[in-house]
């Protein structure tokens, strides 16, 4: 049986933590607005755009932002 490919997504996840404490989990930035010399650092401008638009529409802002980091790829179980 020949090995699984990996399927290669147009997003990225990422874990956010914000000032007060909580967590938002699976947070999605498109693939294309990572990269080059920044890194990650434009996941986070864009999930604070995110956070913007969320608040404007619920009329609850998010608080800043502490931290993010890439969620950890889930690892399959062997059989």
């Amino acid at each position: 049986m020949p090995p699984k490919r990996k399927i290669l997504s147009s997003f990225v996840a990422f874990d956010v933590t914000y000032t007060d404490g909580t967590l938002s989990s699976n947070r999605r930035v498109p693939y294309t607005e990572l990269g080059g010399l920044d890194g990650d650092e434009p996941a986070k401008w864009f999930i604070e755009a995110q956070d913007r638009e969320i608040g404007a529409a619920s009329g609850r802002p998010r608080a800043s932002i502490k931290s993010i980091a890439r969620t950890p790829a889930r690892s399959q179980p062997k059989e």
